[in-house]
């Protein structure tokens, strides 16, 4: 499968100045050495706790801020030397969707005049008549009504808000969306409309997406695969049926286990990741989670692990990991109750949706 977006050891070291005379004492190694493909209609969900650097992947993908080392290539173009006329010109075919809506929408602009002005940007429809069609054309394809073009943000929902950003992403016909955590300040019914909503696009107009969150349930929904980072670097990818079934890395259970299983029977085991993330201005040696691994070895404080592929698509930064127990096991469940409950209501609102839809 040819891929649409190719990324190859991308970094993002953000200098730290002190004193009066602002001299570098140190660097945030926010984004370490990187590597990811998407192919077109694909979608990859960049998943990790606050701090691991996946936004700052988004970010760098779209070139809004500039990499310190690395490649991006889109569509078979090097991103990186473009001049910012050029990428503007790219940008058309990336878009991002962001995580609060109402920030990201210009308060004193209508609905009509803030989905017009990129129309008019990228000379997609120079005439008004021409803008106000197309606007009602894509306030329809997210489940709106052509008039709210008169209307203002403040008069819309969280979730219509939310319709209104990915209405603004579509209006140029991009290939690629990053969407930052676009679903994690609604409510869980509100949630699955939204990403129902993005399957449903993604399917009529062949959309690749960069879906970034750090709650693993809501991605397993729209993810074809994932990518797990901690602390700047992904630790483990893979198709997102496997990584449930069969997480690897010491992190990604970890992360599963906050996740209730739907299944009674099943029992997850409960490693509770224990102190807080390093810093980033300095990383801990050898294997960046080895001071919270519950299954760490000499040689995890020594050596820094390589993200390895073992020839099904699935890869993995540790090379301990075929020693470790199964991560699920079948047997009496344990699941918190509210967590349970949260995630049945999850499920029940995405197949209420999709019965909807059809």
């Amino acid at each position: 499968m040819t891929a649409l977006l190719e990324v190859e050891g991308l970094a993002k070291h953000f200098a730290v100045r002190r004193g009066s005379f602002g001299l570098v004492s140190g660097h945030v190694r926010a984004v370490d050495g990187v590597d990811f493909h998407l192919a077109a209609g694909e979608t990859l969900a960049i998943v990790g706790e606050s701090g691991c650097g996946k936004s700052t992947v988004g970010r760098l993908v779209l070139r809004l801020i500039e990499p310190s080392a690395g490649r991006v290539r889109f569509e078979g173009e090097d991103l990186l030397p473009l001049s910012d006329s050029a990428m503007r010109a790219r940008r058309r075919r990336m878009q991002l969707i962001f995580q609060d809506p109402y920030a990201s929408l210009n308060p004193r602009m209508t609905v009509g005049a803030m989905l017009g002005e990129p129309l008019m940007l990228h000379g997609l429809a120079a005439k008004e008549g021409e803008r106000r069609a197309r606007v009602g054309e894509l306030l329809t394809l997210v489940g709106l009504r052509p008039d709210h073009a008169r209307h203002y943000p403040h008069e819309f929902s969280g979730g219509q808000r939310q319709r209104l950003a990915i209405a603004r992403a579509l209006a140029v016909e991009p290939k690629l969306i990053v969407a930052d955590e676009p679903v994690s300040a609604l409510d869980v019914s509100i949630q699955a409309q939204v990403i129902n909503l993005m399957r449903a696009l993604q399917q009529r107009f062949g959309l690749a997406y960069i879906f970034i969150s750090h709650d693993l349930a809501v991605v397993k929904h729209i993810a074809d695969r994932i990518a797990v980072m901690y602390l700047g670097k992904i630790v483990e990818t893979a198709t997102t049926d496997e990584l449930f079934r069969n997480p690897r890395h010491p992190y990604t259970r970890a992360l599963l286990a906050a996740v209730p299983l739907p299944d009674p029977t099943a029992q997850r085991e409960r490693r509770l990741l224990e102190g807080d993330i390093p810093s980033a201005l300095s990383p801990p040696g050898g294997c960046r989670f080895h001071t919270r691994c519950p299954f760490v070895r000499d040689a995890c404080r020594r050596d820094e692990p390589q993200l390895a592929d073992d020839g099904t698509a699935h890869a993995t930064a540790c090379p301990y990991w075929p020693e470790f127990p199964p991560a699920v096991q079948r047997g009496a469940g344990n699941d918190k109750d509210e967590d349970r409950v949260r995630l049945e209501r999850l499920q029940a609102a995405f197949v209420s949706e999709q019965r909807e839809a059809s």
